[in-house]
């Protein structure tokens, strides 16, 4: 069950995006198709959970002075590791996300969750954290791109929904991402609202 709940936190209540607020500038650039925010989410989740366990299986032997540039370069291996597998088999997701793998390095809420999670708790707990985070930031990613794909493109995954329907290309464009994330923040919100009264 704590497991579990590790998993809705990231998703739920302590969504990275939508409740913490953090990892905001590759969130609004990556979400102009839901298939650039798919692979956005994949990309952070390996990394996610793969530093997670890592970073909580060597706690004990990290010196806390520097341990800030340890986790650091173990986020960096595994990003490198995520931009040579992309560039290798997926090179146009590479050119589509750009710069946005490489600063998965300096992503704040994977090394915040290596600061503020894995360096206190078990493998087992570190790696669910890191499933759920990486879902949570999913989440938001995926919400964000389908209405900026749809709204802004008129379509989804690259198939045209509403023949003869013109799009707002508003939507596609940065005030298109600060508004949607907007209503879904309001939407979040009134939710909650209505689950707490």
């Amino acid at each position: 069950m704590k497991y579990l709940q590790l998993i809705i936190n990231g998703i739920w209540h302590r969504n990275p995006v939508l409740i913490i607020g953090i990892g905001l500038c590759p969130t609004l650039a990556v979400t102009t198709s839901v298939s650039n925010a798919l692979w956005m989410t994949l990309a952070a989740t390996f990394v996610l959970v793969s530093s997670n366990i890592l970073v909580s299986s060597i706690k004990n032997i990290v010196p806390s002075h520097i341990r800030i540039p340890i986790f650091i370069t173990i986020i960096a291996a595994f990003v490198i590791v995520v931009e040579l597998t992309l560039k290798a088999f997926q090179p146009e997701v590479d050119k589509a996300l750009g710069i946005f793998i490489p600063l998965i390095v300096v992503n704040c809420i994977i090394l915040g969750r290596a600061e503020e999670f894995a360096q206190k708790n078990t493998i087992i707990s570190s790696l669910f954290d890191g499933i759920g985070m990486g879902l949570g930031l999913g989440f938001a990613l995926i919400l964000l791109a389908l209405f900026r794909e749809v709204l802004g493109a008129n379509k989804l995954l690259g198939y045209t929904l509403f023949p003869g329907m013109e799009p707002s290309l508003m939507m596609i464009m940065a005030p298109g991402a600060f508004f949607t994330l907007a209503f879904i923040l309001w939407a979040m919100n009134a939710i909650k609202y209505r689950q707490n009264k």
